[in-house]
């Protein structure tokens, strides 16, 4: 089967993962494009294709992959669907419907979302991420789902109504719960200690929830009721952390007793 040729509209943390993880499959993307001339180049290095800062001096493409900023992607879409008007044009925002892209001239278009989260400075493999496809029409869903299946097989075909709730999800799973991290490491370091000592939990507390569901993972003073526990705790607060503690420590003890509810 043919490949696609695919341009990377984007040089940022997601597109940085999606280029290696491209150019692993063997079919590295035919061009990097960025405002910035210093991040194309890096990115068009790395996977070895040219590097471009003007939208129509790009090369031809079957796929344009878009991943900027979500307040960038509809300006950065109208100029790819100027000058590339029969290729694909996808995004890959999780909380932007799909059709924004129509709304930008795009005749072909789609959305290419992997589920994880990624930074520059740690290129992420793909053979483990679901991949999130919609396409404005089943054969362009195929064509994504295509590029997608070189890289994982967790293709999944999503609605942007759904994606709109794997996006939230999302920030909850990774972005609160790292912020949770930071608030352990801001108690313990006034303190004297180490965040390093955490880490074992978290790794064991990631582990578990791939084999249990989050609910049966659950442990704590919240979960068990120790009432004693959470107010000594909450003595120990102040701020945004004590209401923070609080309303979590209070949902955790309302599912676990909807949870014991059920299973009466």
């Amino acid at each position: 089967m043919d490949r696609s040729s695919v341009v990377l509209v984007g040089a940022g943390n997601l597109a940085t993962s999606l280029g290696v993880a491209l150019a692993a499959a063997g079919a590295p993307p035919v061009a990097v494009w960025s405002r910035t001339a210093e991040s194309a180049e890096a990115l068009a290095a790395r996977v070895g294709c040219p590097a471009c800062c003007n939208i129509n001096e790009l090369p031809a493409a079957d796929i344009f992959i878009i991943s900027v900023a979500d307040d960038a992607l509809p300006a950065v879409a109208r100029e790819v669907a100027a000058c590339f008007p029969a290729a694909v044009i996808a995004h890959t925002a999780g909380s932007v419907p799909m059709d924004i892209l129509r709304s930008a001239g795009a005749g072909r278009y789609g959305v290419f979302y992997p589920m994880q989260t990624f930074s520059k400075q740690r290129v992420v493999p793909f053979d483990n991420i679901s991949v999130f496809v919609e396409g404005c029409c089943p054969q362009v869903a195929a064509l994504l789902a295509g590029v997608a299946s070189m890289l994982t097989d967790k293709v999944v075909h999503a609605t942007s109504e759904q994606r709109r709730f794997l996006h939230i999800a999302a920030v909850f799973a990774c972005n609160f719960a790292n912020a949770a991290y930071g608030m352990a490491a801001k108690l313990l370091e006034a303190n004297g200690l180490s965040f390093d000592a955490m880490l074992p939990l978290v790794d064991e507390t990631a582990a578990k929830v791939h084999t249990l569901h989050p609910r049966d993972a659950q442990t704590g003073p919240a979960r068990r009721g120790d009432v004693a526990v959470m107010n000594a705790h909450k003595a120990m607060l102040d701020g945004p952390l004590k209401d923070i503690y609080t309303m979590l420590s209070d949902y955790i003890t309302a599912e676990a007793a909807r949870d014991n509810n059920e299973k009466q």
